[in-house]
């Protein structure tokens, strides 16, 4: 039996599937079969990893290890979950392992490189740190004397505002993969940075009983897709509210293009178009997954800063009238957590390894009850008695959450009082899931879902993930 599941993942590789769900099932039939084989925990581990599963990879490539200590992929493997979870030291370590059993291997040679420079670069960023007040970027800037070239006949801000007018130019402009001039992009990032800080950590908004909003989980840089979205619901408006719910950066190729289109459509509807920060709005994430190379790669390391400034702004938490809670994770480690917890929460920085800010933006359900360690690595999986029971504490019908990828693009759980939605369809190209995204009515407050394909991105000027680091791509090591 469990020979025929020997190497499903390459065999799915060879036929072309990617039905990494299904690898894993496989590969845990077979362990059960035959625990002590290495090659089943570091295949397994490797579909974790294509499944952002790193807690479980990286455990999976440990136990390799375990069992045979001379097998070079489960180093290799280990290696890449450390990286993604940022643990740069301890993957530095083991791809040195690779390096010195391959010499000759150009692949790993060049992962050991780009792993001691992020190594170095931290620990230099480390020594120069001071406990004096940063200055913002913003401190930095002369936008008013910056120049737009004559040859630039994109769009422009009108007397320094954003306007209906500009927004549809600049969704156009970005079609078309052209480059929004940087003092148009600078002055969205200084304008909703200023607008942000105004906001509570917890927002609480009120929708009458003939109102409804748009909530929309993970774009991740998927701007076609974001355009479909608003083909098919409307632009946004003062009469057609909408809520992202996080991770709008990372992996797809046109982040920045999908993060000022949201920015200026805060700007233009304030009250009328939230945002809520996901575990990707940050600095490990945007280091490590693409935003930080795209936004180099299409303007300055100055502007980078800037974003990573105004992310630290963004709200964690959403509640629509005192009964529905949204955050891009799930619920906490502990219970006990209070809806005046999550208000009292500094949001303006990195979000630690632990506690309810890293909970709001890591945290995932599970079917069984209780909580156990994290797939991910990073803060907990909660079942469906943590959930009934913070619901009951703090007097709500339901959660809404995103930051997982379902087939459908959205899944009911824990009896219909936990909700996840997932707007990026054909999740890095290559998931074949659909998107979705939620109707809220102020009448019943019962989530209506839609779905909706892929579209053809046109005329791709990056591969998919073309800003993501090397060192997460996976190869046939």
């Amino acid at each position: 039996h469990y020979l025929k599941k020997q190497d499903i993942y390459s065999i799915m590789q060879q036929h072309g599937y990617k039905d990494y769900e299904n690898a894993i099932k496989y590969y845990s039939e077979a362990l059960e079969l035959n625990p002590s084989n290495a090659i089943y925990y570091s295949n397994r581990s490797l579909a974790y990893l294509r499944t952002e599963c790193y807690g479980y990879a990286l455990a999976d490539a440990t136990k390799a290890l375990e069992i045979d200590k001379n097998y070079i992929k489960g180093y290799y493997r280990r290696a890449t979950s450390n990286m993604a979870l940022g643990k740069f030291k301890a993957a530095l370590k083991d791809y040195e392992t690779v390096v010195r059993v391959r010499p000759n291997d150009k692949d790993a040679k060049m992962k050991y490189q780009e792993c001691n420079k992020i190594v170095k670069q931290k620990a230099f960023e480390r020594a120069i740190a001071s406990d004096e007040i940063k200055k913002s970027v913003v401190d930095s800037l002369d936008i008013e004397n910056m120049t737009i070239e004559d040859d630039y006949v994109g769009p422009k801000l009108e007397d320094g505002n954003v306007t209906v007018k500009f927004m549809e130019e600049m969704m156009e402009w970005f079609k078309d993969q052209k480059k929004l001039h940087r003092k148009c992009a600078y002055q969205i990032l200084v304008q909703v940075k200023d607008l942000l800080a105004k906001l509570p950590s917890l927002v609480e908004i009120t929708l009458k009983e003939t109102e409804k909003i748009t909530i929309c989980g993970d774009t991740h840089g998927q701007f076609y897709d974001l355009l479909n979205i608003f083909k098919l619901n409307g632009l946004p408006s003062e009469s057609n509210p909408y809520l992202f719910n996080g991770d709008f950066v990372d992996r797809g190729s046109f982040s920045v293009e999908v993060i000022l289109t949201l920015f200026g459509f805060k700007l233009l509807y304030p009250n009328d178009f939230h945002l809520l920060r996901g575990n990707h709005e940050t600095d490990n994430m945007n280091q490590m997954y693409g935003f930080e190379g795209e936004v180099k790669a299409k303007y300055t390391a100055q502007m980078f800063q800037l974003f990573s400034e105004v992310f630290q702004w963004l709200p964690l938490a959403q509640c629509i009238n005192n009964k529905v809670l949204i955050m891009h994770g799930g619920l906490f480690s502990e219970d006990g957590i209070t809806l005046d917890d999550l208000r009292k929460i500094e949001r303006n920085r990195q979000p630690p390894d632990s506690g309810p800010m890293c909970d709001l933006l890591w945290s995932d359900p599970q079917p069984q009850s209780g909580r156990s360690i994290s797939k991910r690595g990073v803060s907990c999986q909660f079942g469906p008695d943590v959930t009934e029971r913070f619901l009951e504490q703090n007097k709500l019908d339901y959660i809404v959450r995103s930051h997982e990828v379902k087939a459908e693009g959205y899944e009911v759980t824990h009896s219909g009082k936990c909700v996840t939605v997932f707007s990026a369809p054909n999740y890095c190209d290559q998931m074949g899931n659909k998107g979705a995204y939620i109707h809220l009515r102020g009448a019943d407050l019962k989530p209506e879902f839609h779905q909706f394909t892929a579209v053809v991105q046109q005329l791709h000027a990056n591969r998919p993930l073309g800003y993501q680091r090397p060192l997460l791509v996976q190869t046939n090591i």
